[in-house]
């Protein structure tokens, strides 16, 4: 396969109580095989809460916003320009904590399984379900 573009209005959207994602580059979507590339829009006051990706290495890249960006148990105030990277198995968490909707792209790999993105939910585990009391 030569490349695709990828154009806004024929990306698949996902809709989440905290969010929506949008599949820019994954298996299904581009035939990708070692990257899954995300947009995520995060609604104010909500975040895609502790996860990590046992098999997976992440870059968070802030479009726009401010996001409480989580690497462990380190965190900071991220805004346009800014990223994070996470290692493998690493658990992490973005949170909107400015007045708008807070844009990132979140960039994985290898792809992993058949949608190209592993994720294993600890947001209600210790000590990840007290660190932002």
């Amino acid at each position: 396969m030569p490349g695709k573009f990828v154009l806004a209005k024929d990306t698949p959207q996902e809709a989440n109580d905290w969010g929506r994602l949008q599949w820019i580059a994954n298996p299904p979507t581009t035939g990708a095989g070692q990257i899954t590339t995300i947009g995520v829009t995060l609604t104010p006051g909500m975040g895609h809460d502790f996860h990590k990706h046992p098999d997976q290495e992440e870059v968070i890249y802030v479009v726009a916003g401010s996001v409480e960006q989580w690497v462990d148990r380190e965190k900071k105030i991220l805004g346009p320009g800014d990223a994070a990277f996470i290692p493998a198995d690493v658990v992490h968490a973005s949170f909107n904590v400015g007045t708008g909707e807070a844009r990132i792209v979140a960039i994985l790999g290898p792809c992993v399984g058949s949608i190209g993105y592993e994720v294993v939910d600890v947001a209600g585990e210790a000590p990840w379900k007290d660190l932002r009391k």
